[in-house]
């Protein structure tokens, strides 16, 4: 794994690969470690700002597809 300061299609392939292997729980982790991230890069590195946004992005769409298959009282929040 290369580090590129811009999320390439391989990352975004992979964040959705590994985001199917996690729990609803660990899911949440990632998003708010990634929306942390983004926030701390604010001000300071647009661009890794982006990539850290594209990756919570990642994460949440699959706790959305999983939270669309469960009653509203069951879902899970960030």
């Amino acid at each position: 794994m290369s580090f590129s300061k811009y999320a390439t299609p391989e990352d975004f392939q992979r964040w959705e690969d590994h985001s199917k292997m996690l729990d609803c729980y660990s899911l949440i982790h990632v998003i708010k470690d990634c929306q942390s991230a983004e926030k701390c890069m604010r001000g300071f590195d647009p661009i890794r700002e982006g990539y850290y946004s594209d990756q919570a992005a990642t994460y949440g769409m699959e706790l959305t597809r999983r939270n669309q298959l469960l009653p509203a009282a069951f879902r899970h929040r960030v």
